[in-house]
């Protein structure tokens, strides 16, 4: 049977490029993470921003088309225009009320990250009987 085997001179050696490579596999994981983790924050900022611009505006015209309404009804009936908004305001909070709920199951945060990990585990597991 013809086995190689490292010289014991050399297991010092082999058990620093070990460590070296370990650590550069580590650091780099980490700066992964950190650069994913700066993205998550500036979309969450972003997204926070664009929710209170839109949310404002989205009040104002919503006031604005309510009293233009009522106003132009008022001889007829304010009531049934006041009822016919009130549907209207409904159905649109609860359709993005919806569309907030997909978008927060569909959020994916570290996904990057937690692929590259997987795929060290796998090598690992590969190299390490």
């Amino acid at each position: 049977m013809n086995e190689s085997r490292i010289p014991l001179s050399e297991i010092p050696a082999a058990s620093r490029r070990l460590a070296k490579r370990a650590v550069d596999l580590g650091v780099n994981r980490v700066e992964l993470l950190l650069v994913e983790l700066e993205e998550e924050r500036e979309r969450i900022v972003q997204a926070i921003v664009c929710a209170l611009v839109a949310a404002v505006f989205g009040l104002l015209a919503g006031i604005s088309l309510t009293f233009l309404i009522v106003m132009m009804f008022w001889n007829a009936s304010p009531l049934i225009a006041l009822g016919v908004l009130t549907v209207l305001y409904g159905a649109t909070a609860l359709f993005v009320t919806m569309r907030l709920a997909k978008l927060r199951r569909e959020w994916h945060a570290f996904a990057a990250t937690l692929d590259q990990l997987r795929k060290d585990t796998a090598c690992l597991a590969h190299l390490i009987p």
